[in-house]
């Protein structure tokens, strides 16, 4: 996935500033692709010259003009063209997952420390999902449209990070010499 598609899907969701979209990055779609407001910045830029989307000059009071971009109709067809593509079903690298398994001929210890790093992320990141999930979802039964698609991003993100909490206990109870045990 490139940048420009992920800022289509937010666009497409609702019109926005650079400046919104890079909040909404760091509030929802950043989660599952994450960039600068640099680099968010200078990808609307090549979107705009490629008549992706369109952008309108709003006039603020005291501040500058705020540029709000939408999407036109050829990034329309340019996010339905990559929605229809297939998508490589399971990432290419998990370093964590190398060094669990060359645990042995390192430091136990310090891998044990970074296991213990990886789940505090990934149980805050639960935390988070779960009060978005009762903030914007409180009736998950009667969603339609973007709103349900929203929600189940939100539920894979959900159980993922639940996944991932749960595996990491699994390898520290594993890892972690238990009372009276010596492991070399």
């Amino acid at each position: 996935m490139a940048l420009e598609h992920a800022l289509l899907v937010s666009l497409s969701e609702r019109a926005g500033s650079g400046y919104e979209l890079a909040r909404r990055f760091d509030k929802s779609i950043g989660y599952f692709w994450s960039a600068t407001h640099q680099q968010i910045y200078r990808v609307l830029k090549r979107m705009e010259e490629a008549g992706w989307v369109t952008v309108e000059s709003v006039t603020q009071h005291g501040k500058p003009d705020k540029k709000v971009y939408s999407v036109a109709a050829p990034g329309h067809a340019e996010l339905a063209r990559w929605i229809a593509q297939p998508t490589d079903a399971v990432p290419a690298r998990d370093e964590l997952g190398v060094k669990i398994r060359g645990a042995a001929h390192g430091d136990i210890e310090a891998v044990c420390a970074e296991v213990a790093r990886h789940r505090t992320q990934h149980a805050e990141r639960l935390d988070e999902f779960r009060l978005s999930e009762k903030k914007f979802f409180p009736v998950p039964d009667q969603l339609s449209g973007t709103a349900l698609h929203q929600y189940l991003v939100l539920r894979a993100g959900i159980r993922a990070e639940s996944g991932y909490v749960e595996w990491c206990d699994e390898v520290l109870q594993a890892l972690r010499p238990r009372k009276g045990e010596h492991r070399p």
